[in-house]
């Protein structure tokens, strides 16, 4: 079982790898950066061309007594990453999915920040 979530691991860091390959961020249109773990789900906007992260948000930061599930977590950050981007200026992103398929939480993610009035 430890093998198959190492091989899986691996798996998704090379699709991750070949994406960034013929993506990148700018300053006008930063990188979307999705990343989930077993409890919650992290958003980031990077600037590729001068290597820096503009702002992050995750689920880390929820009420801990409301027990909600992955995806009404996703869709919060979703939508938080959104109305900070719009803060910041930032109109348009380029969305990375960091190798996960555009399936469920990432899915409701990508929807809410466009929901929120983010392009993608």
């Amino acid at each position: 079982m430890k093998d198959q979530n190492i091989q899986k691991r691996k798996a998704r860091l090379k699709r991750s790898r070949r994406v960034r390959g013929r993506i990148r961020g700018t300053a006008e249109r930063p990188r979307l950066v999705v990343f989930k773990s077993l409890n919650h789900i992290y958003a980031q906007l990077v600037d590729d061309t001068s290597r820096k992260t503009i702002t992050g948000v995750s689920s880390l930061k929820g009420d801990p007594q409301v027990n909600r599930k992955p995806s009404d977590k996703a869709r919060v950050v979703g939508e938080e990453i959104a109305r900070k981007a719009q803060d910041l200026g930032i109109k348009s992103v380029i969305f990375d999915r960091s190798g996960y398929r555009y399936h469920g939480n990432v899915k409701a993610l990508a929807e809410a920040a466009r929901k929120a009035g983010l392009e993608i």
